[in-house]
C-alpha cells in the first residue's frame, strides 16, 4: 500500500469513528479534509456504472423494482450476499477473542517467567505461573463474552434500522387474474417497513427523510431538496445537495457523482427514495474499512491512565528485580536460588489480574445501568458517565414531558381563529420530512375537532422540506386546479422574515412598523405564558408549474400562530437537585425561544444564572465564549454549529462534559461531547453519534446511570491502590530481607504460591459496595493521585512484615539456615493476611467492617482465602509446598501485628484525606 492510499483510508476511518476532533484539538489537521479517491478499480467502476444507468435498467439488472423486493427475495439475496455488516462491525471469533484476552503485557510477561522457570526445572513454578496465567485470560473471556453477548442484546433494542419498500405478491396474482380471467382485483399495493439496517440486500427500495443515516450506497430514484452530510467520507463540514442525475462534469471519482450515496453518510434534510445497490464489504466505505480495521480508535482519558499506571508498575518490577536479584546473589551465594527469587518478585510486582478487573467492573455496570434502563454502546463511556460535571440537554422530552398539546390557534393579534388551525393542519398532513412532535400534536389536535375532513379537498403539489438554517417547511396544495396554495409554517422570526402582509380580521394588509410590534408583543406574551409558538403563513400562486424551491417561499401573508404547551415532567425538579447534589452541572442548550424556556426552568427550579442567544454565541470569538459559558445556565435559539462549539468550548476548559438529544441538530453536539446520550426513540444520526442510550428520557434515569459510573470507577481504583501500594510495601520488605537474613524470607514457590491466592480474593471486587461520599461528587482518573498513594500506604506494609521478621527470629528462634522453614511459613501467613485484609481497609476512609461493609462475595472470598493461608501449612500438603505447621503460641502474635497494622493504616488514612483528600 503506497503512502497516499494509507493516508487517505486512515483518514476516512478517523472522521467515520468521530475521532478527527481529537485531532484538530492538538492542532493535526493531517491529511483529514482530502476526499478519498482510492478504492478497489471493481467498486469505483460499479459505483459510477449504477450511477450512469437508466434507473429502470438499474432496478431490472438488480432484479428489483419500483415497489421494491418482497420478503422472500430479501431473503434469498442475503443467503448470497451476506449481511449489510462492514468488517470492523464483525463479532471476533471466540479464538480470535481468547488472544486478545490473553496478548496483555503481564501476561506476556509472566509467560515469559513461566518459560524460565520450565527451563531451570522448577515445576511448580511453572504450574503456579501458569496458573495465574490461565486464571487471568479466561476470567477475562468469560466476562468479556458475557458482557459482549448482553450488549448485543441491548443494542438490538436500539438498533438503527431503515425504511424499506415490500411488493406485495397479491399485485402479481391480480394482475395475472385479469390477465387469464379477467377478475380485477383490488390490492394494496406496496407496505413500507422498517428493517434493521444489517438487513437490506442490493435491490431494496429505500425510502429517505431527515436524520436518517445512509444504510448503503444508494443509487437515487427520487429526490427533494436533498442535502447529504458527507463529512464522515470527505471532510467536507458543508451538505451536498444530491440529484436523481448527475449534473457535474464526467468523473470516475464516485464521491463527486450527484445521484449516489454512500454508506457512512447521513440525511441533513429533505426526502428521497433510492435503490441499494451495493451492500456490506462491497460498499465504498466497507471496502475502505476492511483497510484500516487494524486501526484503534484513540484511547480515552481512562485507557491511557491504566495504561500509564500499568507501565509505572512493570518499570518498577524491571527496576527491583534486578536489585533484589543481586542482593540475594551477593550475600547468599546460591545465584540460580536468587534468580528463581528475582523471578517470584517480578511475578509477584505484576498486576496480571488489572485488565480482567477493569472488564469485570465495566461489564458489571454496563449490565447494571441497562436495569436502570441505559444501554451502554462503547464500555469506556462509563468511566466518563461518573466523571461527567457538566450536563448540557435541551428542554423538550428532558425537562418536559415530551408529550406537547396544542394548547391554542390565534390570529395575528392573539384572537382565536380557526382558519389558523385549517392551514397548519394542511402543512403537518402532507409533508413527508421529518415529523416532529409539534407535527403530531397538530394533527390529534384537529383529529379531536374532527377537522381532518379538509385534506380530501386538497391535492398535495409539491414540497419544501425543513432545514435548520430557515427553520421553517412547506407545502403546496391545490384546492381547485385554477390556483396553488403554498402553506409555510416555522419559527415565528423566520416566517415574519418572508411575508410582506398579514391577515387581520378578515383583511390582508400590509406590514407596518406599528403592526410588526404589535405581533411581536402578542407573540412574547404568550411565550411569557410558557407556549411555544410556530407561525403559518401563505400565499396565493398560479398553477404554471409542478417544482417548488425555497425562492417561492417570499412575499407571504401571515394568517397568525399555533402556540403548544409542553409540560414539565413531575420528576424534574427532583432529578435537577439530586444532579446538583452530586456536582453535575446541568445547562440547557436549545433551539427554542427564550422566554419559553427561562418559565420552564423556573417551574422545574432550575436556577438561571446566564442566558445567551445563538445570535450572540455567533459573534463572539472561542476566548470570549469561554470567559462566559460557566456563567450561563441557558443557550437558546441555537444552531446545530453553535451546540457543538459550547460543548467543545466547556471542554477545553477542563469539563467532562455529557450531551443529551435526540435530534438531527444534536449529533454534531454528541460527537464533541466526551460522552454522548441519547434515547431509543432518537433519529439514527443521533444514536449512532451517542456513547450511550437511554430507554427512558428522563433526568432521573441519567441521575441513577451517573451514580452506576461512580461506582463502576470506583472499584476499580480500588484494585489499582490496593495493588500498587501493596507491591510498593512487599519490594521494601524484600529488600531488608535479603540484605539481613542467611536465607531468603520465602522461597520462590511461596511468593507464587501466595500472590495466586491474592489475586483470587481480587476477582470479587467488581462487585464491592461504594460509600455514599465517593457518589457526592464527580471522580476523574488521576495517575499521579496513584503513585502519591503507593509511596504513602506501601511502606506501611514493610513495618509490620519486618515485626514478623523480629517476632520468628528472636521470639521462635527461627534465626538459621535449619529453621528457615518455619521462619518462611510465618512470613507466608502473615504476608497473605495483610495483603487480604488491606483491601478491607483501603476500599473506604471510614472505618472497616464498623462504618463500611464489603460486599459479600468480598467478605466471603476474604474468609476462604484467609482459611486457605492459615491452614496450608498447618496440613499434610505443608511438605509439598516446603512449609511447616507454626505453634498455637503465634497466633496470638498474629492477630496484635494485624490490628497494629490495621490500626496505623486507619490513622495514615486520616492524615492522607486531610491533606490530599481521599479518592
Amino acid at each position: 500500500m503506497n503512502l497516499d492510499i494509507l493516508k487517505e483510508t486512515f483518514a476516512v476511518f478517523v472522521r467515520a469513528h468521530g475521532m478527527d476532533r481529537h485531532f484538530r484539538r492538538f492542532g493535526i489537521d493531517m491529511f483529514l479534509n482530502t476526499p478519498n479517491k482510492d478504492v478497489p478499480q471493481s467498486i469505483a467502476e460499479n459505483l459510477a456504472t449504477a450511477s450512469m444507468t437508466d434507473p429502470a435498467v438499474l432496478l431490472n439488472q438488480l432484479n428489483s423494482r419500483a415497489d421494491g423486493l418482497t420478503e422472500q427475495e430479501s431473503e434469498d439475496i442475503r443467503a448470497k450476499v451476506g449481511p449489510n455488516e462492514v468488517g470492523h462491525e464483525k463479532p471476533m471469533s471466540w479464538w480470535v477473542h481468547l488472544w486478545q484476552c490473553y496478548k496483555n503485557p503481564f501476561n506476556l510477561l509472566l509467560t515469559i517467567l513461566a518459560a524460565v522457570s520450565y527451563y531451570t526445572e522448577d515445576m511448580k513454578a511453572t504450574i503456579v505461573i501458569g496458573t495465574m496465567v490461565v486464571l487471568s485470560t479466561l476470567m477475562r473471556f468469560i466476562q468479556e463474552s458475557r458482557s459482549n453477548t448482553a450488549a448485543d442484546k441491548l443494542k438490538e433494542m436500539v438498533s438503527n434500522t431503515a425504511t424499506v419498500s415490500r411488493h406485495d405478491v397479491v399485485e402479481d396474482i391480480a394482475a395475472e387474474a385479469q390477465r387469464y380471467f379477467d377478475i380485477r382485483l383490488h390490492p394494496k399495493g406496496a407496505k413500507r417497513v422498517e428493517v434493521p439496517i444489517k438487513e437490506l440486500v442490493p435491490g431494496d427500495i429505500v425510502q429517505l427523510s431527515a436524520g436518517d443515516m445512509i444504510p448503503a450506497d444508494l443509487r437515487l430514484l427520487t429526490a427533494k431538496d436533498l442535502f447529504i452530510s458527507q463529512a464522515a467520507m470527505t471532510g467536507e463540514s458543508l451538505p451536498v445537495e444530491k440529484f436523481i442525475e448527475h449534473r457535474g462534469e464526467p468523473t470516475t471519482n464516485p464521491l463527486e457523482l450527484e445521484n449516489l450515496c454512500f454508506m457512512g453518510t447521513n440525511v441533513v434534510s429533505g426526502s428521497a427514495t433510492a435503490v441499494v445497490v451495493t451492500t456490506g464489504q462491497r460498499t465504498y466505505f466497507g471496502a475502505l474499512a476492511e483497510r484500516v480495521t487494524a486501526t484503534d480508535r484513540t484511547p480515552t482519558a481512562f485507557q491511557s491512565g491504566v495504561n500509564k499506571v500499568s507501565w509505572l508498575l512493570i518499570r518498577f518490577m524491571f527496576v527491583m528485580t534486578p536489585i533484589v536479584f543481586f542482593i540475594n546473589g551477593f550475600t547468599k551465594g546460591d545465584w540460580v536460588e536468587a534468580f528463581l527469587f528475582g523471578l517470584s518478585i517480578a511475578v509477584g510486582l505484576t498486576p496480571e489480574m488489572l485488565p480482567m478487573i477493569v472488564t469485570s467492573t465495566l461489564a458489571k455496570g454496563a449490565v447494571a445501568l441497562s436495569r436502570k434502563k441505559v444501554i451502554v454502546k462503547r464500555l469506556d463511556a462509563i468511566q466518563n458517565f461518573g466523571a461527567m460535571d457538566v450536563l448540557c440537554t435541551d428542554k423538550t422530552g428532558t425537562l418536559t414531558q415530551d408529550k406537547i398539546f396544542l394548547e391554542r390557534h390565534t390570529d395575528i393579534l392573539g384572537e382565536p381563529n380557526d382558519e389558523v388551525m385549517q392551514y397548519a393542519y394542511l402543512n403537518s398532513y402532507y409533508q413527508t420530512g421529518l415529523k416532529n412532535l409539534l407535527d403530531v400534536a397538530v394533527l390529534e389536535h384537529a383529529e379531536l375537532q374532527r377537522e381532518m375532513s379538509i385534506a380530501s379537498v386538497y391535492r398535495k403539489v409539491d414540497e419544501i422540506p425543513f432545514d435548520f438554517q430557515r427553520r421553517r417547511m412547506s407545502v403546496v396544495v391545490s384546492e381547485r386546479e385554477d390556483h396553488h396554495e403554498l402553506i409555510c409554517k416555522g419559527a415565528v422570526e423566520e416566517i415574519v422574515s418572508i411575508c410582506t402582509h398579514a391577515r387581520n380580521n378578515g383583511e390582508i394588509v400590509p406590514f407596518t412598523p406599528e403592526l410588526l410590534a404589535e405581533i411581536r408583543e402578542t407573540t412574547a406574551s404568550l411565550n411569557a405564558e410558557g407556549l411555544r409558538v410556530v407561525a403559518v403563513a401563505a400565499k396565493d400562486l398560479p398553477p404554471t408549474k409542478e417544482v417548488y424551491s425555497v425562492a417561492d417561499e417570499s412575499d407571504l401573508v401571515l394568517i397568525g400562530y399555533i402556540a403548544f404547551l409542553d409540560p414539565p415532567k413531575e420528576s424534574t425538579k427532583p432529578a435537577l437537585a439530586a444532579l446538583r447534589d452530586h456536582g453535575v452541572t446541568v445547562k440547557i442548550l436549545t433551539g427554542d425561544n427564550e422566554l419559553v424556556t427561562a418559565k420552564i426552568c423556573r417551574q422545574v427550579g432550575l436556577e438561571v444564572d446566564g442566558m445567551m442567544l445563538g445570535s450572540q454565541v455567533e459573534k463572539m470569538s472561542d476566548a470570549e465564549l469561554s470567559e462566559i459559558v460557566d456563567k450561563t445556565t441557558v443557550f437558546a435559539k441555537l444552531s446545530p454549529t453553535h451546540k457543538e462549539r459550547i460543548v467543545r468550548v466547556l471542554h477545553d476548559k477542563g469539563h467532562v462534559v455529557g450531551f443529551m438529544g435526540d435530534g438531527i441538530n444534536d449529533a454534531p453536539a454528541l460527537r464533541a461531547a466526551d460522552i454522548g446520550i441519547s434515547v431509543d426513540t432518537a433519529v439514527d444520526i443521533a444514536k449512532e453519534a451517542a456513547d450511550l442510550i437511554l430507554l427512558e428520557k428522563s433526568l432521573m434515569v441519567l441521575e441513577e446511570g451517573v451514580l452506576e459510573g461512580r461506582k463502576t470507577f470506583a472499584n476499580m481504583l480500588k484494585y489499582i491502590k490496593i495493588t500498587a501500594s501493596s507491591n510498593f510495601g512487599n519490594v521494601f520488605s524484600v529488600l531488608v530481607a535479603s540484605a539481613f537474613l542467611p536465607f531468603l524470607p520465602m522461597l520462590p514457590l511461596h511468593l507464587l504460591v501466595q500472590n495466586l491466592l491474592y489475586d483470587v480474593s481480587q476477582i470479587s471486587i467488581p462487585f464491592d459496595n461504594v460509600d455514599k461520599e465517593f457518589l457526592e461528587k464527580p471522580q476523574r482518573w488521576n495517575p499521579g493521585e496513584i503513585g502519591r498513594f503507593m509511596v504513602y500506604f506501601g511502606p506501611i506494609s514493610s513495618i509490620f512484615d519486618i515485626s514478623t521478621y523480629a517476632l520468628m527470629w528472636f521470639v521462635f528462634g527461627a534465626n538459621s539456615v535449619d529453621h528457615q522453614t518455619l521462619f518462611q511459613s510465618g512470613w507466608f501467613i502473615e504476608g497473605l493476611l495483610s495483603q487480604t485484609l488491606i483491601v478491607h481497609m483501603i476500599r473506604t476512609k471510614r472505618i472497616p467492617f464498623l462504618q463500611s461493609r464489603a460486599s459479600w462475595p468480598l467478605m466471603g472470598m476474604t474468609i476462604v482465602i484467609m482459611a486457605i493461608g492459615i491452614l496450608l501449612p498447618m496440613s499434610p500438603l505443608a511438605s509439598y509446598f516446603k512449609l511447616e505447621a507454626l505453634p498455637l503460641s503465634y497466633f496470638p502474635w498474629l492477630v496484635v501485628i494485624l490490628l497494629a497494622y490495621g490500626g496505623l493504616i486507619q490513622w495514615m488514612k486520616g492524615w492522607y484525606d486531610r491533606r490530599y483528600g481521599w479518592q
